[in-house]
């Protein structure tokens, strides 16, 4: 028996829907807060050396942060084929500006202290701003527009032809959505910032933070709501082969009822709104109460929730197509073989935690907070 046969297809299907999920929650609990550290900045740090303190409590730490960005990205080009052909090219305008806006980011952080000026260096600081603002929002956008149905079909050899426009992802409940993940990330942000700087910027981190924790949990529940009665939901209509060949046009989908349906078959998965909102709670009573770590852990909690509910609602839809229910990828028809998710797994099981035990040194070794003693002597200073 060849080797990749002791793991069931369906097993590892599921297994690699799971990866995904954790990659990308691995991305927003980690490049989150310095998406929601850049929102912040104009608003948080007021002066020059206060923007260099809250700069430099991310500076150290972006890059590899973004690790967990490119190997979602990697898992769904590896894992995911038809995924990754439909979302990139269909959600293209979007993924650009997200990528714009990333570049923004390093580009801000090298330039801005090249210069003694007070304009350039607030033009970079806006710079910043936008870099963490646009891509937390355009992130929530996509999920709205996923959770709606995205206008894509396949063709008779499974050729995805997008039929959609950049300005038609800009719908109301996709823009809810978004202000759900641009909330969320303030709040992690307004965490970091309050675990690692003292005086003013620490203080105002905690009103922002006060304030987009409440944000998070009415947006949330309201998009809750508005998904529950207001969008409807997909399902297969008879049998679904779970190990069958990857083909999403074998399998006929229909258009109808709530997402909350899965509630009703699967009542174990209310945990992850629950936590959703719970998280968020503790987290804005960690602001108040000046818990740090308790609000940093908080934060994270409601960030797992909120994304793990999206994927465990729609399972075991991945992308819902809304020209064409037959053409939706789901989990059980648009991986890739067998073997190829064998041995992509293997490999995950030997790297991730390898991945995982250098990230946990790093912050180990960055422990501590930056002060603005540490901006002024340039020798610890990153920005």
């Amino acid at each position: 028996m060849i080797l990749h046969e002791f793991v069931d297809f369906e097993i590892l299907r599921v297994i690699w829907w799971g990866l995904l999920g954790v990659l990308l929650i691995g991305f927003a609990l980690t490049d989150g807060f310095d998406l929601g550290v850049g929102t912040l900045l104009p608003f948080v740090a007021r002066t020059d050396i206060e923007r260099r303190v809250a700069i430099n409590t991310v500076g150290p730490v972006w890059e590899g942060n973004q690790v967990w960005f490119i190997l979602g990205g990697g898992a769904i080009f590896a894992a995911w084929p038809p995924l990754y052909a439909v979302s990139f090219s269909g959600f293209y305008i979007a993924m650009f500006l997200i990528l714009a806006a990333l570049i923004l980011r390093p580009v801000g952080f090298k330039y801005r202290s090249k210069r003694e000026d007070e304009r350039w260096r607030a033009a970079w600081d806006w710079a910043l701003f936008v870099g963490g603002f646009v891509p937390a929002l355009v992130f929530g956008v996509a999920v709205g527009n996923v959770l709606q149905g995205v206008p894509f079909r396949l063709t008779e050899d499974l050729m995805s032809i997008y039929e959609g426009s950049f300005f038609g992802l800009l719908n109301p409940y996709a823009i809810l959505a978004g202000l759900v993940s641009v909330s969320m990330l303030v709040m992690h942000g307004a965490a970091w910032l309050q675990l690692k700087t003292e005086g003013m910027v620490a203080d105002r981190a905690r009103t922002f933070g006060a304030w987009a924790a409440i944000a998070t949990i009415l947006t949330y529940a309201l998009a809750g709501l508005w998904l529950a009665g207001g969008i409807d939901a997909y399902s297969f209509a008879g049998a679904v082969a779970t190990d069958g060949p990857s083909n999403p046009l074998m399998n006929e989908v229909v258009r109808g009822g709530s997402w909350m349906a899965a509630y009703e078959a699967r009542p174990w998965i209310v945990v992850a709104p629950a936590l959703g909102i719970l998280g968020a709670a503790l987290a804005f009573l960690g602001f108040r109460t000046d818990k740090e770590g308790w609000t940093m852990l908080a934060s994270k909690l409601s960030i797992l929730g909120i994304i793990a509910s999206v994927g465990l609602t729609m399972f075991p839809f991945i992308l819902p197509s809304s020209i064409d229910p037959n053409s939706s990828l789901t989990v059980w028809d648009s991986s890739s073989s067998h073997l190829t998710l064998f041995v992509m797994l293997v490999s995950a099981v030997i790297f991730v935690p390898l991945i995982l035990a250098y990230t946990a040194w790093v912050y180990k070794v960055l422990w501590g907070k930056v002060t603005a003693s540490d901006v002024v002597d340039k020798s610890d200073s990153v920005y």
